[in-house]
């Protein structure tokens, strides 16, 4: 993976199409969320960009697993969906 980091429009807010279309103008290679819906509201199989969902938006978690995050990222081709699930805590 590239490891760019730029960003379209800093700041501004945008839909997810639009923020998913400006990812891949941009060339990111990969948008990571913790939206899990996102597969449901938007048309992902066109998208040339990667996605991977953190299956938890609790920051702590994901603080513990960031090999796993990185590991998952770096082995996501084009046109990819996954999901990283998370242990929960206390197990």
């Amino acid at each position: 993976m590239k490891g760019r980091r730029r960003s379209s429009g800093a700041g501004v807010k945008l839909r997810k199409r639009q923020l998913l279309d400006a990812a891949e103008r941009d060339e990111f290679e990969v948008l990571v969320t913790t939206d899990q819906r996102l597969k449901y509201q938007q048309n992902l199989s066109q998208r040339k960009i990667a996605v991977l969902v953190l299956m938890t938006a609790n920051w702590p978690a994901i603080q513990l697993q960031v090999e796993s995050v990185v590991e998952a990222i770096a082995t996501l081709k084009p046109r990819d969906y996954r999901e990283l699930a998370f242990p929960k805590s206390g197990a």
